[in-house]
């Protein structure tokens, strides 16, 4: 006998007018609404445009809930397909019946459509959603409480949730109370998003892993809260598909957080709304550039001073020096020479003294008229010429004493 247990809603469906308010789909958009919420907030902080979060939901909201049920139906195909049974059960979503790794490969999809359209790495927006998805599990599963299904084993503890004799599973019709699996996933789910948030905040994991952390923790509860599950499975080699897939996902998850590596980036949009993504820490100075329609594309770092290296290289106009100022780096030079001589002058070639000689030359009236004059463009070879003469006429001379 028990002494307390949980009860269960006596109705599912609240009408208002002719339109039916059903619980079930009432907890799913509660869940994606903060979801979204604990998204928007994450994303902002890393630079994100306001509400980009709306933008990924249009195509991963609706991707995750067909995925969800797809993936339900192909697991469970007896429940719609079987003899007596009727196909159009199938697309009744509103009665129950969502599989999370269908919701997970269809969100992703949908995500990386999104993402794609927008500018985003699917990682950025994967580690996001890290702490907000698992709370929207938490409260989804509440549906499952208003519809008693999902529920586990026969119990007598004073949580066990009261399900009524039309939702008792057969052979168990005996039992009134039972394990409240809806209850116990929806305090992991929780306690998964508390971890995720307080180790991503320490690590700052970036590249997907702390989305890959949040699917290894839900996988761990997971599981054990499958082994208390008695609604009809199929099973293979003794256990559920969902514990078969649950141990893939989860070691895959692992794998990935262990071996994954690299930086966390954040977001930066410019003046036209073109969003590109910079890695978090960079060197103060260094400009890196990371295209945004993947992870793997490459990237492009300048240390500080390339920039101006570059410019140099490419032939830009030296800075102006100070007018009147005198030029330090020549000390040859004149003191009184111009600032623009000095400007104009090329650095890799600068010759002091000759500057210094080709300004007295130009100073100097005689020097023109020399470099005007071609019979005086060599004095030396006409000193040289009339040196004969000379001597010719000193030895006359002295011939004649």
């Amino acid at each position: 006998m028990n002494l307390a247990s949980i009860p269960s809603p006596s109705q599912s469906v609240v009408h208002l007018g002719p339109l039916p308010l059903r619980a079930y789909a009432l907890c799913i958009v509660v869940g994606i609404v903060l979801a979204c919420v604990i998204t928007e907030r994450r994303l902002r902080a890393r630079g994100a445009p306001v509400w980009t979060v709306l933008d990924i939901a249009v195509w991963a909201v609706p991707f995750g809930i067909v995925g969800a049920r797809v993936y339900h139906v192909i697991t469970d195909p007896e429940l719609y397909f079987a003899a007596g049974k009727d196909w159009v059960g199938a697309f009744k979503i509103w009665d129950g019946g969502l599989g999370i790794w269908g919701a997970v490969a269809g969100g992703a999809l949908g995500a990386w459509i999104a993402c794609r359209r927008r500018g985003l790495p699917l990682s950025v927006v994967a580690d996001a959603l890290a702490p907000g998805l698992p709370v929207a599990q938490a409260v989804g599963r509440w549906g499952n409480w208003f519809n008693q299904e999902l529920f586990g084993r026969p119990s007598n503890l004073p949580w066990a949730v009261q399900i009524d004799p039309e939702h008792r599973i057969i052979g168990y019709e005996q039992y009134a109370t039972y394990h409240p699996t809806f209850l116990y996933e929806c305090i992991w789910d929780l306690l998964v998003a508390l971890a995720v948030w307080l180790l991503d905040r320490k690590f700052r994991f970036g590249r997907g892993r702390a989305f890959a952390l949040y699917v290894a923790l839900y996988v761990f509860g997971r599981f054990w809260v499958e082994s208390l599950r008695i609604d009809h499975a199929n099973t293979f080699f003794g256990l559920r598909l969902n514990d078969w897939v649950s141990i893939l996902v989860f070691v895959a998850a692992v794998l990935y957080v262990l071996l994954v590596r690299g930086p966390r980036l954040n977001v930066l949009a410019d003046a036209d709304g073109k969003l590109t993504v910079v890695p978090e820490g960079a060197a103060a100075g260094a400009e890196t550039l990371v295209s945004a329609t993947g992870d793997g594309a490459a990237a492009r770092t300048a240390a500080p001073g390339t920039a101006d290296a570059d410019a140099d290289a490419a032939g830009s106009e030296p800075k102006a020096p100070d007018p009147g100022g005198t030029d330090t780096e020549d000390p040859d030079a004149g003191a009184g020479a111009p600032a623009t001589e000095r400007a104009d002058a090329d650095p890799a070639v600068e010759q002091p003294d000759a500057d210094a000689s080709a300004e007295q030359s130009d100073a100097d009236p005689a020097t023109e008229q020399s470099e005007a004059d071609p019979a005086t463009e060599h004095p030396d070879a006409e000193a040289a010429a009339e040196q004969p003469d000379a001597e010719a006429a000193a030895e006359k001379s002295d011939s004649g004493k």
